[in-house]
């Protein structure tokens, strides 16, 4: 696994128990107990950071600990391992201590983003907003190309609606990884919540774009969209049906973003309701409601 990859998902971690993470735990206790990771090489030891990470996803610290003693064990002094240690402390003592933590070792190492970013999400967790989005923000001066960092920036400002700065963080994702459709979902969705509809039905089709496989076997129009197609699918429905039960919002958008032609937004509206429809009898095997009020609010509950 690449080094600073796995140390910007550390440094992004949020703990939540999933069917994932339990099933990572089940796994990994095997691998524990019989030793075999040490014989994997960085795989194994990967391996055994994962389950670190699952165990405390789980409450399980007796077994995070485990995989802690031997991380450490091996690879002293590792930004990734420390980074690890501050993580099990956000879950067992008071986020101060674990902030301390943080504090000391960016005294000692200030060119590490990992642990910067984490002290900001701890500063969050304390509901210290302002502190964390200022920590952020100094450590995107020096470190601009942290993808994770402006996601998470991004993130808070959403979480206080402030949904203008979100995009402003995004549009910095959206330079640093153009290749990820992801991230230009997020920014379509973050566009939509703040009200500049021509700019998210643009980013949601290019979402579109960039995950339906023109190349493959069977035509765009005859394949069945699910996953994150799906989903853009699904806020371009959105756009479309506001932009035209509201058509002032072609007009009123924060970016100024040309809205499509009224013939061009019918065309895209049809669209849309025949991807929503393919893959709800797909997914459920039964004929989608007719009416496009109803199709959003089932298809809402089917998105992941």
């Amino acid at each position: 696994m690449d080094f600073t990859h796995s140390l910007q998902k550390l440094a992004s971690y949020r703990r939540q128990s999933t069917p994932k993470s339990k099933a990572t735990l089940d796994e990994g206790l095997a691998l524990l107990r019989s030793g075999r990771y040490a014989k994997q090489g960085d795989e194994g030891w990967d391996a055994l950071e994962k389950l670190a990470l699952a165990a405390l996803d789980e409450g399980d610290i007796e077994t995070a600990d485990q995989c802690l003693v031997r991380l450490l064990d091996k690879y002293p002094g590792s930004s990734r391992v420390e980074l690890l240690q501050g993580i099990r402390m956000e879950a067992t003592e008071p986020l101060n201590v674990a902030l301390k933590y943080y504090e000391e070792l960016l005294e000692a190492d200030e060119a590490n983003p990992g642990i910067w970013r984490r002290k900001a999400v701890v500063l969050r967790n304390m509901g210290k907003i302002d502190k964390a989005v200022e920590e952020l923000s100094a450590m995107l001066d020096t470190f601009y190309a942290d993808v994770g960092g402006w996601l998470e920036l991004a993130d808070m400002y959403s979480s206080c609606q402030q949904y203008t700065y979100a995009l402003q963080s995004l549009s910095h994702v959206l330079l640093l990884a153009p290749q990820n459709p992801f991230y230009f979902l997020q920014f379509a969705e973050t566009a939509y919540l703040a009200g500049d509809l021509t700019l998210s039905l643009k980013m949601f089709l290019i979402a579109v774009d960039m995950t339906d496989d023109d190349d493959g076997p069977v035509p765009p129009q005859d394949s069945i969209p699910t996953s994150l197609t799906l989903r853009a699918w699904y806020g371009v429905k959105l756009c479309t049906q506001r932009l035209v039960t509201e058509p002032r919002l072609m007009t009123s958008s924060a970016s100024q973003t040309p809205g499509p032609t009224t013939t061009m937004l019918q065309s895209i509206d049809e669209l849309s309701t025949e991807r929503l429809r393919t893959a709800y009898l797909n997914m459920k095997g039964e004929s989608p409601p007719k009416a496009d009020k109803d199709l959003i609010t089932v298809m809402a509950t089917m998105i992941q």
